[in-house]
């Protein structure tokens, strides 16, 4: 595994949507070195998130820190979205020194592939992590939280997300 360097903004390639991958690049060598790249970057970084246009590649690739330890999550997309919505101070990798006060949805449902093609279905995922998921794949559309925040400042602390 390595540390990959991440793309920052201003770059026009954040704004760009990935594409989906196949079961059957899935399983290659280079997919599965990429998913262990972006873990150790994402660690190495201090984040709890990373989505693969984050270091440069067009492909719908997240992976996050959970309780349970660094997951890949393949082709996520959010089934179900709560009318109940929530604030909460979201930072990026990607655009480092920031901060924004976003509304997200207060719990989502995910579906995705594992990085061995097994589908993973994720009910009512509240809290934080839901915010990471919404973060997360939004990147994969080419959407920053800026894109989203009511409210933007400098960041004061770590970089959360």
């Amino acid at each position: 595994m390595s540390s990959l360097p991440l793309v920052q903004v201003p770059a026009d390639s954040l704004r760009t949507k990935s594409r989906e991958i196949t079961r059957e690049e899935l399983t290659s060598a280079k997919i599965q070195t990429l998913i262990d790249d972006m873990a150790e970057t994402m660690d190495v970084e201090g984040g709890v998130g990373l989505a693969a246009p984050q270091i440069g590649e067009h492909l719908r690739i997240i992976v996050v820190a959970r309780k349970t330890g660094t997951e890949a999550y393949i082709n996520p997309e959010i089934t179900q979205r709560s009318l109940r919505k929530m604030k909460s101070e979201e930072a990026c990798l990607s655009i480092p020194g920031v901060v924004g006060i976003v509304q997200r949805h207060k719990v989502v449902s995910i579906k995705a592939l594992d990085r061995n093609g097994a589908e993973v279905l994720i009910p009512d995922l509240g809290g934080f992590m839901s915010v990471v998921f919404q973060h997360e794949i939004d990147h994969l559309d080419g959407i920053l939280f800026i894109d989203r925040a009511k409210k933007i400042s400098h960041a004061k602390g770590d970089v959360l997300v």
